[in-house]
């Protein structure tokens, strides 16, 4: 089925120089979307793959402490992808005002990343839909400290902005001129909430992340809130009841493809390939997440075995077990805070926890001791580690 290019070029006048900007149709594809039967069984087994993430949250002890971590991994690997270089234990180590070993601005984005996801979700269980201003409100904290800070934060661009090349003129793309902006992003919202027509949610999910990076509408973070765009309409439409997918990872791996694929729905209206490569985006990463998931029960299971058999120490040390599961890396100090226990109780505790082989100490100095889940830590980080690093 032939289908032209989705949208139009406007040639702007910025920097100097004339360019070429795109500005796209509006959602849904026209003519519509051709289901051969392997594009239909790919997205039968993407839902399916959400329906077993969807059910890992009911088979967690404690689902909170789980999705902790998962964020935080997510925020890594999705400021990853925008050149930051904080690790997983980096991001751990900021947040008990520890010094990361990389520099502060990078481990601060990260951090904004994690504010900006919680910000986002607790609007929606507020009754926000999802919206213009919901996504307003997110970008303002994703970049409301850091390198992003003097992009104005929690605004429309203003101004052009292109992908690629030092200029407009040698970009590799140009998205639509300021002026067009708030139109583009209006009919987007006016797509999330089914209109012109309802739109299956996995379905609107992809095309609207495409529709959101085209358009590009922020001077800063548009990548990051693109990919939280996918995560959150899984959320505000019920088919996730925790914020469990994130794509990054596979749009990392698959980076070049994946730009692409972009351009391929730009240029020539190719939606079925970019539909095949985000259903099996969906497909790995949930299957993965389920993985992960059911290893760290595992994990903690046979930790909790062991511990149980300390004796009289089995209560406490359980208790710093269980803190340590939601921040697996800790100073005595806060897991005193943590746990409620004594200071002297909470170090007996980590004694019994090195003994065992659960716990590992990251210093080797008589005060502010850090301590690591090390088993717990490395399970949730892979697919996060950065080149030439370990740890």
């Amino acid at each position: 089925m032939k289908r032209d290019r989705q949208g139009r070029y406007v040639t702007i006048s910025t920097v100097g120089e004339k360019a070429k900007a795109f500005v796209p149709a509006p959602l849904p594809p026209h003519p519509p979307i051709d289901w051969t039967p392997d594009l239909r069984s790919k997205f039968d087994q993407a839902l399916l793959a959400l329906g077993r993430l969807d059910s890992v949250s009911t088979l967690l002890p404690d689902t909170s402490l789980f999705l902790y971590m998962y964020v935080r991994k997510e925020a890594v690997l999705s400021s990853m992808i925008e050149g930051t270089q904080s690790s997983l234990s980096d991001l751990l180590l900021f947040e008990l005002e520890q010094e990361p070993g990389v520099p502060l601005d990078d481990v601060r984005e990260v951090s904004n990343y994690v504010a900006a996801l919680d910000h986002g979700l607790r609007l929606l269980e507020e009754g926000l839909p999802l919206s213009l201003r919901l996504l307003r409100e997110i970008h303002g904290v994703l970049l409301s400290k850091g390198r992003g800070s003097s992009q104005t934060p929690g605004e429309f661009r203003r101004s052009q902005n292109w992908i690629g090349g030092t200029r407009p003129g040698n970009a590799t793309f140009v998205p639509p001129p300021a002026d067009a902006v708030m139109e583009c992003m209006s009919k987007l919202e006016l797509f999330l909430h089914d209109q012109p027509e309802p739109t299956p949610v996995l379905l609107k999910a992809a095309f609207a992340h495409v529709q959101f990076e085209t358009i590009h509408p922020f001077l800063d973070g548009n990548g990051r809130l693109g990919r939280l765009l996918i995560t959150l309409l899984l959320c505000s439409e019920s088919v996730l009841r925790e914020p469990l997918l994130y794509l990054s990872l596979y749009f990392k791996t698959h980076r070049q493809h994946y730009y692409e694929l972009l351009n391929r729905v730009r240029q020539t209206g190719d939606w079925e390939a970019w539909l095949a490569f985000f259903a099996e985006a969906v497909i790995v990463t949930a299957t993965q997440a389920v993985e992960t998931a059911q290893q760290l029960l595992a994990l903690t299971s046979q930790d909790r075995d062991k511990i149980s058999t300390l004796g009289r120490a089995a209560a406490s040390s359980l208790r710093v077990h269980r803190a340590l599961m939601a921040h697996p890396i800790a100073t005595s100090g806060s897991l005193v805070e943590e746990t409620s226990l004594t200071p002297a109780t909470v170090n007996k505790a980590l004694g019994h926890l090195e003994q065992l082989g659960i716990v590992k100490e990251l210093t080797a100095q008589k005060r502010n001791r850090l301590f690591s889940y090390a088993r717990y830590i490395e399970i949730i980080s892979r697919g996060t580690e950065l080149p030439g690093r370990s740890g």
